[in-house]
């Protein structure tokens, strides 16, 4: 165990250096949120709050954890970049040569975009108090949140690092989690699911982000949770724990 916590944070050194020496995609990360947030507030704000009943501040405390799972799923793109470089590249074959412990390469991607993950939703919410967010959250509250958002944080890396490794190709896996950015979207991120179609709406409601974002508002806001709290971390936990068992019989098949 202890080789392998070590050689796992010889790993995420190795990520996070990698990182900082090529920064465009974590800023591209973190940049296209804040495009997000900056343009539905100022471009659409007064139309869509009026909508809700308010006006610009009241859409932008409803959209601020629809652009915090943007976020999310946004990193899941460079996740899978990431992975797939280094399987296509032939630095983990090299690895293998090596006496470290297997799990530690693929330990090293997760732990160093969370890392990443965990700064973009920083900078997203300070931006969004910057303009007039006004959470009412108390401190347990708060806990909870980034318990929350570590958890499905977690689930859509390891979705990301298995989708990395399915892939032959950079190209591809560039393109697979686009739709994971479509999810805010097409649920209770930007618009109240009753406002949408009938078929739209089935989708939305059932749809894992739906209830993340439901539980993230409502922990922000002290809007009703309702079961939405139970059905996040249920999505969260099933998913992340599939995705790692993928994840794992890709990686230990490519040996």
């Amino acid at each position: 165990m202890n080789y392998a916590i070590q050689d796992s944070a010889t790993m995420l050194r190795r990520n996070l250096r990698r990182t900082l020496r090529y920064p465009v995609g974590a800023v591209v990360t973190i940049g296209i949120p804040l495009v997000f947030l900056l343009l539905f507030v100022f471009v659409f704000g007064s139309t869509m709050g009026a909508g809700l009943g308010g006006g610009r501040d009241d859409y932008l405390d409803y959209i601020t954890p629809g652009i915090l799972l943007l976020t999310i799923a946004g990193a899941a793109q460079g996740v899978a970049i990431s992975v797939a470089m280094d399987m296509t590249e032939g630095i983990v074959t090299r690895f293998r040569t090596m006496s470290i412990a297997r799990v530690s390469v693929l330990t090293g991607h997760v732990v160093g975009s969370l890392i990443q993950t965990l700064i973009g939703l920083a900078v997203i919410i300070g931006v969004a108090l910057a303009l007039g967010f006004d959470p009412n959250a108390e401190p347990l509250e708060w806990l909870a949140l980034l318990g929350l958002l570590i958890l499905v944080s977690l689930a859509v890396i390891w979705l990301s690092v298995a989708l990395g490794l399915v892939t032959k190709s950079v190209e591809t896996a560039s393109n697979l989690p686009m739709p994971l950015i479509l999810l805010p979207f097409l649920g209770s991120g930007f618009v109240p699911t009753d406002s949408m179609p009938a078929a739209m709406r089935i989708f939305a409601e059932y749809q894992p982000f739906t209830p993340i974002m439901d539980t993230v508002r409502g922990l922000l806001m002290g809007t009703p949770i309702g079961n939405s709290a139970v059905l996040a971390i249920a999505w969260s936990v099933g998913g992340g724990f599939a995705s790692y068992l993928w994840a794992k019989r890709l990686y230990n098949r490519q040996a």
